[in-house]
């Protein structure tokens, strides 16, 4: 046993020292995402809009709207409400419906978009009777929000009617229901995620008129503000973003100050994307105008949190216009990088059949048919029914991922 053991040491050393033979200077390395970046600066700003598009489908998106817009907006909802109920047609409310079926992948602009169908919540049906009494009652909450021109959190939010709610999941749905209905992002409605996401790197901007240089904020990073509005002064010198799926690569790499050799900005939510990172993300990326590689899972569900990134979520398919960054370059870990930088077989994982499931549900998207590259890997994969994770790179050395992979993705332009 101790043989095998030594064997694999012997392996692990040999690899990295032919990839630190492989590695050229810091200004070699860097040749091919100067190249992305300076593609990027070229990109036109303006990019096509859904009325421009003239699909066979109406579809909604919703802009930001003032307090103001916002309080006129659910005035007149209500009064619609009243209006239904002194003609004698009952108590309902009339959304925008949230389904999957209601769901449409544009190619024209690599995102999902909302079509325009409509679901009705009436009082007086047992079924949507409990929807109608917590979507009036939000209404309610929201429209003092904008009266005080104050921000809660939505964990507040759901503490203010815990017996009515049950469960903040059906407080945070309703929030999404009326923006929707509202034709307004949830930011407009005062009501914000809790902190999730960070930063690191090299990118100062002000947050509600106080300074904030993000190489400053040691290996935690700095929180990213739940109310985006208020970032402002946005100025760095990175030559890209670096998206991250998981807080361990990020603390990794924030350590290692990775961002003062490879000049770049870290950014991750931690797992899951929540709104505040999307748009953080989003205006980074509008203000900069510097390419974003994404450093995930090789697992399905690495594949599905950077698409929420780039494309959407089901959930808020209405605000994917705010929300969603379409040209992300996925840099890894790739299922293709498992034998290239022979990943030892104890550090890859077996697929469940949920995975495998994911896996070919993934396959059968749109937006993944429309790039070739990602049909290839996610092939390798489901056919493998191997997974890994960024952790597994640490097989070789805690910092190989800074020193040695990350360095040779960037050199050879490894992104897809």
């Amino acid at each position: 046993m101790s043989g095998k053991v030594a064997g694999k040491k012997k392996a692990g050393t040999e690899l990295t020292a032919l990839n630190k033979k492989k590695l050229k200077s810091v200004d070699e390395i860097l040749g091919k995402v100067k190249w992305l970046a300076e593609r990027v600066k070229g990109e036109p700003e303006v990019q096509k809009t859904l009325a421009e598009l003239n699909l066979p489908h109406a579809c909604r998106e919703v802009v930001d709207k003032d307090a103001g817009a916002v309080l006129d907006e659910i005035e007149t909802a209500i009064l619609f409400v009243a209006a239904s109920v002194l003609r004698g047609e009952g108590f309902t409310y009339t959304l925008p419906s949230r389904s999957k079926a209601n769901q449409l992948y544009v190619p024209e602009l690599d995102r999902i978009v909302l079509k325009d169908s409509q679901s009705h919540r009436a009082f007086a049906n047992t079924s949507t009777c409990r929807k109608a009494v917590i979507t009036t009652r939000i209404l309610q909450l929201v429209h003092e929000l904008c009266t005080k021109r104050i921000h809660v959190t939505k964990r507040d939010l759901f503490y203010t009617d815990v017996k009515l709610f049950e469960d903040q999941s059906n407080s945070d749905a309703i929030l999404d229901d009326l923006a929707c209905m509202l034709g307004c992002t949830r930011s407009s409605l005062h009501v914000v995620a809790s902190e999730k996401g960070v930063v690191v790197g090299r990118l100062t901007f002000r947050e509600d008129g106080d300074p904030i240089d993000c190489r400053r904020m040691g290996v935690g990073g700095k929180a990213i503000p739940p109310n985006i509005d208020k970032v402002d002064a946005i100025t760095s010198d990175a030559m890209f973003i670096l998206l991250v799926e998981k807080d361990a690569a990020f603390m990794r790499l924030a350590e290692d100050r990775f961002y003062n050799t490879y000049p770049c900005i870290i950014i991750t939510a931690k797992g899951q994307p929540d709104v505040a990172t999307r748009l953080f993300l989003r205006k980074l990326k509008q203000v900069l105008r510097i390419p974003v590689l994404a450093l995930v899972d090789s697992d399905p569900y690495g594949l599905k949190i950077l698409s929420v990134y780039m494309k959407g979520s089901m959930n808020m398919s209405y605000d994917s216009s705010n929300l969603t960054t379409p040209d992300i370059k996925w840099l890894g870990v790739r299922p293709s990088d498992l034998d290239r930088f022979s990943i030892p077989q104890q550090c890859r994982l077996p697929m469940t059949d949920e995975d495998i499931k994911t896996g070919k549900k993934l396959l059968e998207e749109d937006f993944v048919k429309a790039n070739p590259e990602w049909v290839k890997e996610l092939e390798i994969m489901v056919t493998t029914k191997v997974k890994a994770e960024i952790q597994a790179l640490s097989s070789f050395g805690f910092q190989y991922l800074s020193q040695q992979y990350l360095p040779l993705k960037l050199q050879e332009g490894d992104w897809i």
